[in-house]
């Protein structure tokens, strides 16, 4: 990677783009290398795009938007890019909420909806292309010559289906702007300054709130999106599973660096950060350091989902073992947590309470807790009651899914876990139980083991379906299945 170039060495680094002065001169460039850089460019604007596949989805996004808060102007913000450190920066992954309404992905992008007439009038402001008369193209590190081509407004109005204004115009006329505003916040601080003296939390909170729940039912669209991170996702599984005697001789890194290339090659990035939790670490919830050993005769929970192009994730977690066989022991508790989700799939279905599914799997796993003696001479009524199950259940048995791998977060409880599954809701299964290794309250033999199985399950008209079926749940069919991929 080209080192930034300081303006007391111009000539250390000719690789290295140059910020612009105020003045208009450029250190270390001659006004000849200037004048020669302006022309001679070939004109490679773009004619006759067709729109994005979700353009017609965008679109009714927007009008359920625009009779939600008529009147209003609503703004917003895809994000900007944030630094890694230094002169770096991470990977630009645009808002939900921007990406959701418009389909673009840009940084710095600004969905403006401005209120006309019944409605409103929809605007997307993005970064235009590097202006080549004055250097912006290979003298600004975000210029094309060194971050690549971006779309012209043009060719963005023609994908989008979206009219299209040079964003950095937007600050100046939002602070000029007049009437009641809301903005989603916590992407641009520039635009939020722009808006200070015009919107107020409780305000934006409600777009947010809205936004949110927008997206508990999927539409078509979507659901697609959502299919094809399943099957991208169980073919990760499947990588992984080829490659555990690498792992084995490595550490759990092997493990999530080959998920990821199949998240990169069939999608944009992962969903979320991989759990590639082997031994003891499956204990931990959120293990994501994966540092550890990977040792035959341990288990590894593997909870990874690739993300598509358009930004909708997938979220399975499989419980394998590393050698290819369940040990009695790992197969009792695997076999429970496989039962306990059984009963948590079935009691999906619409018109159902949302916490239903979570209800049954708990019970299913108190109940085994006892027949096991784990819970004292406490009946499962009564641990269910105190919720001691959930010293070894831990967590909720799922979440809704989409384009955030835990989405519609902001959503009001009495339409969200309150409330009643309908079609088109898409959430996670994923009972678990975790004996950590320091559990003095349980036999030995079970500390250090830790089992989570997970589906991602689309609720449908007459019931439900799981997307992410074609990957094995049941102990046998896992041992089976490993045995088929290993042997190619």
């Amino acid at each position: 990677m080209a080192e930034q170039l300081t303006p007391e060495t111009p000539e250390e680094s000719e690789e290295q783009p140059i910020k612009q002065r105020k003045n208009g001169l450029y250190p270390g460039v001659s006004d000849e290398l200037a004048e020669n850089m302006k022309s001679g460019w070939a004109d490679t604007e773009l004619h006759g795009l067709e729109p994005i596949a979700q353009a017609a989805h965008t679109a009714d996004r927007r009008t359920a938007l625009s009779a939600r808060f008529p009147g209003e102007r609503l703004v917003i913000p895809a994000g900007n890019l944030k630094t890694r450190s230094n002169d770096t920066e991470y990977s630009f992954r645009a808002s939900t909420e921007y990406a959701y309404l418009t389909g673009d992905q840009t940084q710095d992008g600004v969905l403006v909806l401005e209120p006309r007439g019944d409605g409103h009038e929809a605007t997307v402001y993005l970064l235009p292309r590097s202006d080549r008369e004055n250097g912006e193209f290979w003298l600004d590190g975000q210029g094309e010559l060194w971050v690549g081509r971006r779309h012209s407004l043009s060719e963005a109005e023609q994908l989008l289906g979206i009219p299209a204004k040079d964003v950095r115009e937007l600050a100046a006329a939002l602070k000029e702007a007049t009437g009641p505003v809301r903005a989603v916040r916590g992407h641009d601080a520039g635009i939020e300054a722009a808006l200070a003296d015009k919107v107020t939390a409780e305000r934006d909170e409600e777009l947010r709130v809205y936004l949110s729940e927008a997206r508990l039912v999927k539409d078509a669209f979507e659901v697609a999106e959502l299919r094809k991170a399943c099957e991208a996702t169980a073919r990760g599984f499947e990588d992984v599973v080829k490659v555990l005697d690498k792992a084995e001789a490595t550490s759990e890194r092997y493990i999530e660096g080959t998920f990821f290339l199949r998240a990169r090659v069939e999608g944009n990035d992962i969903g979320y950060g991989s759990i590639c939790a082997a031994g003891p670490h499956a204990t931990t919830l959120h293990w994501v350091r994966n540092d550890g050993a990977v040792r035959a005769g341990e288990l590894l929970l593997l909870d990874a989902g690739v993300e598509t192009n358009e930004l909708y994730t997938a979220d399975v977690t499989r419980t394998l073992p590393i050698n290819g066989t369940f040990s009695p022991l790992q197969r009792k508790i695997y076999d429970a947590v496989y039962e306990a989700q059984e009963a948590g799939i079935a009691a999906v279905r619409p018109g159902a309470p949302y916490r239903a599914f979570h209800d049954a799997a708990q019970r299913v796993l108190a109940e085994k807790l006892v027949e096991w003696g784990l819970c004292g001479d406490l009946d499962v009524e009564k641990v269910l009651e105190l919720g001691l199950q959930r010293r070894w259940t831990l967590h909720g048995t799922g979440h809704m899914l989409g384009m955030d791998v835990h989405d519609c977060a902001a959503a009001r409880t009495e339409t969200y876990v309150a409330g009643d599954l309908e079609p088109g809701m898409c959430l996670t299964v994923e009972p678990g139980l975790y004996f950590q290794a320091d559990d003095l309250t349980v036999p030995e033999e079970y500390r250090g083991i830790g089992v989570r199985i997970e589906d991602d399950i689309l609720v449908t008209e007459d019931g439900n379906e799981n997307l992410s079926a074609s990957l094995p749940r049941r102990s046998d069919e896992v041992e089976a299945w490993m045995a088929r991929v290993k042997q190619g």
